[in-house]
Formats: structure tokens, C-alpha cells, sequence
């Protein structure tokens, strides 16, 4: 049972994360043992990862998992761990306002105090959500979330540069466009993946005037570097937990090809995991 008073302080901690002084910087977990781990390093809240989470679960990413199986790993890891958990719950599992309200009533049960809420369609042909149904959707997830007075994160995405959606040169104007209408809808962050630039970044900062994420990995500016640029979070995505399938394929290969162990070297160690995982 989530204790509501607990998470309605959780979420407003996790609000105040935006604002601070530091970059706030979350690893995706997906599943309880990588949280934990995340936990025990220090991170002050985590997130999970859609993609990681479908993966190990069988499905490609892009909504092909239903929304009840997403959730109740989110609740699993919710319930692991003490820090906050913001939740990539992708486009909400459905196109309609209503579908978003109740992916949002489903975060909030299954314990965490954020979540994420893309605009991409995963349709080649008409590749983002049309912007009024998405202020629409955006709507509708701040009106459940105050029903029940844990006021969720609202992670607001936009798929422009990911998907490289429309010429490049008005890229950045339609993100421009599109994700202050998602602030002045309500939402507390803005998520843009798939930009690097530095330059390009930092002036999105100055003209957004809300807080920004960004999603790392090799070849993104470093965290220090998005910090100076007035990043206000950034996040892994499932980089970290395809970065340990390398680790498995890597080690498969070596056990199949020369029968050797040496990819195993570095590995956590059983009796810390079991340990980790006892309490």
C-alpha cells in the first residue's frame, strides 16, 4: 500500500531537484537490483527506462508493452527503493486525454512521483501527436494528478530531434514552439532527446525558461558541461542497461568461441547483490 503522505513529500522533494543549483542527474533503472544499485551509489532519485523494461520483458520499444505489465514494474521498483521514482511511461498508452489520466492514476498507485509524456507516434507519416491533442493529454495529467494530491513531475517530450522530424533547419523552431506550449500547459520539465549540440542546447535553455532534460550518452556534451549550459536534468535512458547486454554478449561470445572467462572479470560480486537485496 503506497503511503500517500510519504509520496505527495517525495514528489514535491523531486520538484525542488529541478531547481537547484546542481544539475540533477538520473540513471534509468529497469528493474529492482539495478535501482537498488543506483540507490546505493548515491543518486538522490532514479528514473526507469521504457525501452529496458520492455526489452527484458520480451517486447520491442514504442508502446508494445500494455500499460498494466509497464506498471507493475514500476511499482516494484517504487516500492525498493527510498528515493524518488519518475516513471517513462512513453506516450501514455493510448491517443485520448482520458488514456493519459488514467496512465497517470496508474503512476501515482504504483508508488512513483514523476513520469514522462512523449508527443511521438511511432508513424512515419505523421510522426508527432497533433500539439492541441497533446496540450490536451498534458491537461489531463495534471487534472488526475491533483485529484489526488500528489502532484506528479510532468516530464513533457518532444521527438523532433530524435526522430529528426521535418528539415533540419526548422528543427529547432517547431521544438521551440511545441515545448513551450507543453510548459504553459502545465508541464514542470521539458524533455528533448536527441540533442547534442552544446550551443544548440544552451540557447534552448535561455528561450524555454523552464527546467530542461536532455538524454546523455556517448558523444553528448558531459554532465559539467550541461551543467555551465543550465541543464536542469539529464537521464541515461536504456543506455546503461543495453550497455550490460554488450556485457553478456560479449561474454557469451568469448565462452562460445575460445572457452575462456575473461569477459566475466569486474562483474558485481554474488555475496553484494544477495546483501543489497536483503534488506
Amino acid at each position: 500500500m503506497v503511503d500517500i503522505e510519504q509520496q505527495k513529500s517525495k514528489a514535491n522533494a523531486f520538484r525542488q531537484m529541478h531547481r537547484g543549483s546542481n544539475i540533477l542527474v538520473l540513471p534509468n533503472a529497469w528493474d529492482v537490483v539495478s535501482a537498488r544499485l543506483f540507490e546505493e551509489t548515491g543518486f538522490g532519485a532514479i528514473a526507469t527506462t521504457s525501452a529496458g523494461v520492455a526489452f527484458t520483458l520480451g517486447y520491442p520499444d514504442g508502446q508494445k508493452i500494455s500499460r498494466e505489465e509497464m506498471l507493475a514494474r514500476v511499482a516494484r521498483i517504487a516500492r525498493a527503493v527510498r528515493t524518488p521514482v519518475t516513471a517513462d511511461v512513453e506516450s501514455g498508452y493510448g491517443n485520448r486525454p482520458e488514456d493519459a489520466a488514467s496512465t497517470a492514476l496508474g503512476v501515482i498507485e504504483a508508488g512513483a512521483v514523476g513520469m514522462n509524456l512523449e508527443d511521438g507516434t511511432g508513424n512515419p507519416a505523421k510522426p508527432l501527436s497533433e500539439l492541441p491533442l497533446q496540450l490536451e493529454r498534458i491537461h489531463a495529467v495534471r487534472e488526475a494528478a491533483m485529484k489526488t494530491n500528489v502532484l506528479l513531475v510532468l516530464n513533457a517530450r518532444t521527438d523532433i530531434y530524435l526522430d529528426q522530424v521535418g528539415p533540419e533547419g526548422s528543427r529547432y523552431d517547431e521544438t521551440l514552439k511545441r515545448t513551450i506550449a507543453f510548459r504553459d500547459a502545465g508541464a514542470d520539465c521539458i524533455f528533448v532527446p536527441g540533442l547534442h549540440d552544446a550551443d544548440t542546447i544552451g540557447r534552448l535553455v535561455k528561450d524555454l525558461k523552464c527546467p530542461l532534460n536532455i538524454l546523455v550518452g556517448p558523444g553528448a556534451p558531459s554532465v559539467a558541461t550541461l551543467e555551465r549550459l543550465g541543464v536542469a536534468r539529464l537521464s541515461v535512458g536504456s543506455a546503461i542497461m543495453r550497455a550490460t547486454l554488450g556485457a553478456a554478449k560479449r561474454a557469451a561470445e568469448e565462452l562460445k568461441t575460445s572457452g575462456t572467462y575473461a569477459a566475466l572479470e569486474g562483474g558485481v560480486p554474488y555475496g553484494d547483490l544477495n546483501n543489497l537485496l536483503s534488506r
